[in-house]
């Protein structure tokens, strides 16, 4: 499975692109806990191969960090 992990306005925010999960934390160590935390409790009881799913899936987090515009000041 695949998570977006980004900084906004203070909290790091984490989405799962396979299923509707959104969670936020204080640390970026929090937000993936909770991330965590969120995707076993939605997918409980659910059957992972129908999903297609591994029935041990792996969480394959990427980091958005904004970009500078070219000429802005910093």
């Amino acid at each position: 499975m695949h998570a977006v992990l980004q900084r906004d306005e203070g909290v790091y925010v984490a989405e799962c692109l396979e299923v509707a999960v959104v969670t936020q934390g204080r640390t970026a160590d929090e937000v993936l806990s909770n991330l965590q935390e969120a995707i076993a409790l939605h997918l409980e009881g659910e059957d992972l191969q129908a999903l297609g799913l591994s029935e041990e899936p792996r969480l394959v987090v990427t980091y958005e960090v904004p970009m500078a515009r070219h000429g802005a000041e910093a």
